[in-house]
């Protein structure tokens, strides 16, 4: 096969702009302020004295940059990929970046990074041969590799470009878009250089890093930088939990290794923040400890094997926290147990408060999905749990995560009934066989369907409006209006400043923490 060459745009100013290279790009963001006035301020004033400024001893790096470069560069590779893209109407060529880019762009900032070809007339057939490029590194002598899901996704073929500059053509072994991780192995009769996964859980705020890649194309580049920030969210999924570096990183450089000062990858580049699509010193790495285990699965499963408890949850504000008696807004809030699910079986329920899995802290609400998927299938785990106003514990035997075709059947329908009577602001009428047929919750037990709301009542400041079900009032069921009523009175002569209603509509169910006013 002969060598891929890498084809880089440029402008007539000879600055490179959009090409082949791709790096995830996760936002835009405006400058604060502008640098009007810049010569005013820097002009020196002949009035005032100038200082000097007193020199600073630096210390230096533990380790010779150059060292870890010389040592780990060989294992990293270049991905560049083949792709058949389909032209637009009337023969308009399509950007093959341009479905990942609206991703995380609005129409606006799109046009920024359109290929200059994009939009003119070609008289070419209807699909046409687009050429990416992205980074990787070998993990072991048998030519494993690591790289970005969003790198080498729907390629017709994928080669590898080592460091010396052979180009081999790489397998898909598997891939996991969840967390934007790939796996691919090249075949050879000679000996590959490789590297080894670090423990980016040792990693600390401030601790330098080396980063090499293939920005734009261009080849293998090294940057330095340090930890800005750990445990990152950025809103790429349901996993999320990013090392924010500052080492230079562009498009090109996803998939590549970010290495500590010991030559280990302690994270794979995945994107990067910035408002103009270039290096602005916010990039985001997969860390090791995350990695390490989704590239064993994939290698040893051909798939990623996930921990699941089957919950549904949502956050805990302060008013949800203030109604369950927690002094403060932290946990999950368990909104509904999935039938057969491992929680069932652990014995949780509607209206606990998941605090802790194994003693390790569930802060957020983002905090459980990713505890819960890094435990083993079949693994016993302990729940700290918050339930009628004091912690217990459960064990629970984590399940694999089922398909998405059974969890759909799980799901509830929706529909709406009547026989009002009203309870704080809402109308509300009993479920009848026909309508919980319709609701298709005919197993449930009990639930009071709103029929109207007052616009100026606090239920319909919380958000609930008809056709709503209640399903419990301070987690106690409910089946008729009355005892909604009767369970809002008890609250109210509790002093409770809020009483928390679980509701249903349509397939979900969440609680609503419903503001009571002093009698």
């Amino acid at each position: 096969m002969p060598e891929l060459k890498e084809s880089i745009l440029v402008n007539k100013n000879n600055k490179i702009v959009l090409g082949i290279a791709a790096t995830a790009i996760i936002g835009t963001v405006a400058l604060l302020g502008t640098i009007g006035g810049l010569e005013a301020s820097t002009a020196l004033s002949t009035k005032a004295p100038v200082k000097a400024v007193k020199s600073v001893a630096v210390p230096g790096l533990p380790v010779n940059i150059a060292d870890v470069v010389e040592e780990v560069g060989p294992a990293v590779v270049s991905i560049v990929v083949t792709q058949t893209v389909n032209t637009g109407p009337q023969g308009f060529q399509s950007n093959p970046f341009e479905e990942f880019f609206e991703k995380f762009f609005n129409e606006r900032d799109m046009r920024r990074f359109r290929s200059p070809n994009q939009g003119r007339q070609k008289q070419k057939a209807p699909q046409q041969k687009a050429t990416g490029v992205g980074s990787g590194f070998i993990i072991d002598k048998a030519g494993f590799i690591v790289t970005n899901n969003h790198v080498i996704d729907n390629a017709d073929e994928i080669n590898v470009k080592l460091s010396t500059g052979k180009v081999i053509e790489a397998k898909l072994i598997a891939t996991d878009p969840k967390t934007d991780l790939a796996l691919l192995k090249v075949d050879v009769d000679y000996k590959l250089p490789y590297v080894k996964f670090g423990a980016s859980e040792n990693m600390r705020v401030g601790d330098w890093i080396v980063t090499i890649g293939n920005p734009f194309g261009l080849g293998q580049t090294a940057t330095t930088g340090i930890i800005s920030a750990r445990h990152r969210n950025i809103g790429a999924g349901p996993f999320d939990d990013f090392l924010q570096i500052d080492a230079p990183i562009n498009k090109g450089n996803s998939g590549g290794p970010a290495f500590n000062l010991k030559g280990e990858v302690i994270g794979v580049n995945t994107a990067i923040f910035s408002p103009s699509g270039g290096n602005v010193g916010i990039g985001f790495a997969i860390p090791s400890k995350q990695a390490r285990k989704i590239i064993t699965d994939l290698r040893e499963n051909g798939a990623v094997e996930r921990g699941w408890l089957g919950v549904h949850i949502q956050g805990v504000t302060k008013e949800l926290a203030a109604s369950v008696g927690l002094e403060e807004a932290t946990g999950a809030l368990v909104s509904r147990v999935m039938p057969e699910s491992p929680a069932k079986q652990a014995g949780l329920k509607r209206g606990d408060v998941i605090l802790e899995v194994n003693d390790k802290e569930v802060a957020k609400l983002r905090d459980l999905p990713r505890l819960v998927a890094n435990l083993e299938v079949n693994e016993k785990a302990e729940f700290t749990v918050w339930r009628d106003g004091k912690e217990i514990s459960l064990d629970a035997k984590i399940g694999k995560a089922p398909a998405a075709e059974k969890l759909a059947k799980l799901n509830l329908d929706e529909q709406e009934n009547s026989n009002p009577q009203s309870v704080s602001g809402m109308k509300l009428a009993t479920l009848d066989d026909r309508t919980r047929k319709s609701l298709g919750i005919e197993g449930a037990e009990g639930g009071v369907v709103i029929t109207d709301i007052l616009p100026s009542s606090a239920a319909a400041a919380t958000g609930l409006h008809q056709g709503d079900v209640i399903l419990s009032v301070g987690n106690k069921s409910v089946s008729k209006p009355t005892d909604v009523a009767r369970s809002i009175d008890e609250a109210k002569k509790s002093n409770r400043r809020a009483v928390l209603l679980l509701v249903m509509r349509g397939a979900n169910e969440r609680f609503v923490a419903l503001p009571l006013k002093k009698t």
